[in-house]
């Protein structure tokens, strides 16, 4: 990274990396295996766990007696959803504020301390320049099953000049299954069916804002190999940050559809 810096190349001063893919594909396994390697590269690495930030309450199945009552549901679930990206945004304006006024009503305030906990204690975080301090590494556990959910994570790297990457973890629908039945709290059968039939990987031919990205089968768990190809993706992230343009040049992503009454709201 000393090198890189002499030679005049520009790093980012974070990176924000997508970990999406079917539930118990291993995202939070892979995340948590990142961290070490991250240390060892001088990064101040933290995973963003959706699972645990978001209340248990807002993915609750419930009936929904009529289009209004859908389209609300709907939206509060996606605030929950922005609310952890505002945190992040906060924590990158303002890294001294306390982990409580960051924290929202609608993310756990308790899990959010953690992972924010996690990001000052590191090394280098204290170094009184900007410029000097280590780069943070968000590793954003989720689903992020439609590009709409990924793109919003996009926009914020590229508000900050960040550095974005994508990471999707795949394996066949058996081995979810069964891996998912093994938890304390397993997600409903039917609903990882039908998530398989919604997913959309990042394609980057089709969205030129999804370049950064790799695919990994995890079939059989996480290798070396890939840890290795998801921090190699990182700091290829972390080399070459967004500029934030006013234009889209990119291609838009546009909203998701409407989602049933049987899977709306159903923690995934």
């Amino acid at each position: 990274m000393a090198a890189e810096e002499a030679a005049g190349v520009r790093r980012a001063p974070a990176c924000l990396c997508v970990l999406c893919g079917l539930p118990a594909t291993g995202k939070s396994t892979l995340a948590r295996a990142v961290l070490c390697p991250a240390a060892q590269l001088g990064w101040r690495a933290a995973v963003v766990p959706y699972d645990e930030l978001i209340p248990g309450q807002a993915f609750q199945t419930r009936a929904a007696e009529d289009g209004t009552r859908l389209q609300a549901m709907q939206t509060e679930w996606k605030l929950h959803r922005q609310a952890v990206l505002q945190g992040i945004d906060l924590f990158l304006k303002t890294p001294d504020v306390s982990a409580e006024q960051r924290s929202s009503c609608q993310i756990d305030g308790a899990a959010w301390e953690r992972c924010i906990h996690l990001l000052l204690q590191q090394p280098g975080a204290s170094d009184p320049s900007p410029s000097d301090r280590a780069p943070l590494v968000f590793l954003l556990d989720d689903n992020f099953y439609y590009p709409s959910m990924r793109y919003e994570v996009y926009q914020l790297a590229r508000k900050y000049s960040l550095g974005f990457c994508q990471v999707y973890l795949h394996c066949d629908l058996e081995s979810c299954i069964s891996r998912n039945q093994s938890r304390p709290e397993p997600v409903p059968t039917e609903v990882i069916q039908e998530m398989v039939k919604r997913l959309e990987p990042p394609d980057p031919q089709r969205n030129s804002w999804e370049a950064q990205s790799i695919s990994l089968n995890t079939a059989d768990g996480s290798s070396k190999c890939d840890i290795q190809r998801v921090t190699e993706l990182i700091s290829s992230a972390l080399r070459n940050p967004l500029s934030p343009v006013e234009d889209n040049t990119e291609q838009k992503v546009c909203q998701p559809p409407p989602l049933t009454p049987k899977s709306v709201s159903i923690r995934f």
